[in-house]
């Protein structure tokens, strides 16, 4: 693959001071301020796209949990274990939903650092947040790496979202296997077949443990956070 592109190279009419048109433009800060904002909003504009696909996988999960919500509750006759397969579908979007957020921080990332070194700068020359900004931005864009590990995202996703619906269908299992089958022992009501009511609800409170625990992990985050306390001043 590595001697395909030098041969291509080797082929091209474009000899290597027309590739390297761009380093030209390092020492000439007219041009570089020029090329700047034009990055700035290709990176807003990434970051804007992240965000929406991120807002989609959470309405989509919304609504599966709603609709299966409003299927299990139409009858006595449906079962509850309905309810578990909607956990098992709340996993698929969070590791989705994980995943783009992930995207989205690292475009964030870059957005907010251009923010911090650039524009901050300009408007207020007290000096730059990182001394090296120019080359940090340089690996990042030729290395993309993500900001944000893949524990402290799963726990952002779970405190800010998931959580809530996490515990929205552990009550509705609850309610559906107690109020919603009178007739019948409530372990009853809870068993699948080859399990018991038993040991489907440890196995769920072994879950729900698992899901708590994320949710307060990290006790201090590693990423770097964007809001630095509250000013209510002048600003509305």
């Amino acid at each position: 693959m590595r001697g395909s592109d030098r041969a291509d190279r080797a082929n091209s009419p474009l000899d290597r001071e027309d590739q390297e048109i761009a380093a030209e433009i390092a020492d000439e800060s007219d041009s570089l301020l020029a090329l700047l904002p034009h990055y700035y909003r290709g990176e807003v504009s990434q970051a804007n796209n992240a965000q929406d696909r991120i807002d989609q996988t959470t309405n989509w999960a919304i609504t599966v949990i709603a609709a299966l919500l409003s299927l299990v509750f139409s009858s006595r006759e449906m079962p509850a274990y309905l309810l578990l397969i909607g956990l098992v579908v709340l996993c698929i979007f969070l590791s989705y939903e994980v995943r783009r957020y992930r995207f989205y921080d690292m475009y964030r990332a870059r957005v907010r650092f251009v923010q911090e070194n650039v524009f901050a700068n300009a408007l207020e020359p007290v000096g730059v947040e990182h001394p090296r900004w120019r080359e940090e931005l340089g690996t990042d864009l030729r290395e993309p790496t993500f900001k944000v590990s893949l524990l402290e995202a799963l726990s952002r996703r779970i405190r800010r979202i998931y959580g809530l619906l996490f515990v929205i269908v552990g009550l509705a299992w609850i309610a559906k296997v107690t109020l919603f089958a009178p007739e019948t022992q409530w372990t009853e009501a809870a068993a699948l077949p080859g399990a018991s009511g038993v040991v489907v609800v440890g196995v769920l409170g072994a879950f729900y443990l698992a899901i708590a625990l994320l949710a307060m992990w990290p006790s201090r985050r590693k990423a770097k956070g964007e809001i630095h306390g509250e000013n209510t001043g002048d600003w509305k």
